[in-house]
């Protein structure tokens, strides 16, 4: 295989030229014909391609008729989210209550909360022998091509994998929303054992733990967490679980649902598209960023010294040489993201139990200072702040949680979303997604 892959390397990079030359398309092209790249307009704001009725995001707002920016604002199904953070982290159960809210529509009342939790829980079983057979098999670093291949591969044990009626879609699911988290974990585990050489565990999830609580023990060896970690990862969930329709893995698996194929196909796309860098792996990007300036700094609590170094990353002279401030910004976000600002909180609270003051402080410096930096150096259309994905490694790697599985536990979250609008495809739409394509092309004899 090896052999091949070079010999086959070799071809593609001497026709590489000849893809280049012949698939190149202007730039004056895109504005003669008023076409959008990447369906968002000049100030990035994305092209209106459907409707939903799940979640909402606000950034701006109409003041005496003139578009002005404002803080941010989530809505999952009417409700606001830090009203939901707010009811979960009084009674637990954040990522099971909002499932529940995404998926049906409504909040559960505390007696449907019981009866989902069991479901949930029930279907926390793969089929016999699929751990040894498919997820032990070919282990790899790239955890989401091995989840896909794992969501794929069960389909062969689903007699009704195929059939395409709202309530099957809807048990296959709740299926997966609660399998997500053994995919993920066993498939970092038999990369952990057969690739590092580390030694194998494996924890079968426990029936009466929160979806949180089952992640971290089934990922440590010793099985034991605090009461703050399981609330932490709990509502880190929750704020990854939806937002809105436009984001590139929903609308992929809108777009596969509107072609009429089954649920495994749907969410398997949605895999293959969050696991690309410019979707799911922010974190990582803030993470490698924040070890370099690290890197570079005698104090790490002297402001200058950070703002200079931060100017540097901006100017292009540091870092990636991108000129990017990872986690700052967001495409549809304008003054804050209010998933960042609900999340910082508890962000702080572990950073203290871990001991983290130091790094904390140069968190809470960077998002002090890159707004400005960006805002003198850059010509932006909107504020600058930062996203939710500036804390979201930082506080995954004081759990833990080994960067393998940052992008799949990004995934573990947001396949209730997925699920949500995969249902609501199904029952409102009932029509192909296709989009038109101008030809540009030259006709030849």
């Amino acid at each position: 295989m090896k052999q091949y892959n070079e010999r086959i390397s070799s071809y593609a990079k001497q026709q590489e030229t000849i893809c280049r030359k012949n698939d190149v398309i202007s730039d004056q092209l895109f504005e003669e014909y008023g076409v959008n790249r990447g369906l968002r307009d000049q100030e990035g704001k994305g092209v209106l391609t459907g409707l939903t009725n799940i979640s909402r995001i606000d950034a701006f707002e109409n003041v005496d008729g003139v578009k002005t920016p404002c803080e941010g604002r989530l809505w999952y199904r009417g409700y606001q989210i830090e009203d939901l953070v707010t009811e979960a982290h009084i009674k637990g159960y954040g990522f099971e209550r909002t499932a529940y809210l995404l998926i049906f529509g409504e909040k559960p009342s505390e007696e449907e909360l019981v009866k989902f939790r069991k479901v949930l829980a029930d279907c926390r079983d793969l089929p016999t022998n699929f751990t040894r057979d498919v997820i032990m098999k070919a282990p790899t670093k790239d955890i989401m091509n091995h989840m896909t291949k794992s969501i794929l591969t069960l389909a062969s044990y689903d007699d009704n994998a195929s059939v395409n009626t709202v309530d099957n879609s809807l048990r296959q699911c709740i299926q997966l929303i609660s399998i997500f988290p053994m995919l993920a974990v066993y498939s970092y585990l038999a990369y952990d054992h057969y690739v590092n050489e580390r030694s194998m565990f494996i924890h079968r999830p426990e029936l009466e733990l929160s979806t949180a609580e089952n992640i971290l023990m089934m990922l440590r060896a010793d099985q034991k967490y605090s009461r703050l970690e399981a609330k932490v990862l709990d509502i880190a969930l929750m704020l990854h679980m939806e937002h809105g329709g436009g984001n590139n893995s929903t609308f992929t698996t809108r777009v596969v649902t509107s072609s009429g194929s089954d649920t495994y196909a749907a969410i398997a796309a949605a895999m293959s598209s969050l696991k690309g860098p410019k979707h799911g792996g922010a974190n990582l990007k803030v993470m490698e960023m924040i070890e370099d300036i690290k890197g570079h700094l005698h104090d790490i609590r002297d402001k200058d010294e950070i703002e200079c170094y931060l100017t540097k990353i901006v100017d292009g002279e540091a870092f990636d040489h991108k000129g990017l401030i990872y986690g700052m910004g967001h495409a549809v976000y304008s003054l804050s993201d209010p998933r960042e600002v609900i999340f910082k909180n508890f962000v702080e609270r572990l950073a203290a139990e871990k001991g983290r003051d130091d790094d904390m402080f140069l968190y809470n410096a960077i998002e002090e200072l890159a707004p400005k930096i960006i805002a003198k150096k850059r010509k932006i259309f909107k504020g600058v702040s930062p996203n939710v994905d500036f804390y979201s490694g930082f506080v995954y790697e004081m759990l833990g949680i080994p960067r393998e599985l940052f992008t799949p536990l990004f995934a573990m979250a947001r396949v209730a979303g997925w699920s949500a609008h995969r249902i609501e495809e199904q029952i409102g739409m009932n029509k192909i997604i296709r989009p038109a394509y101008m030809s540009v092309m030259k006709e030849r004899e």
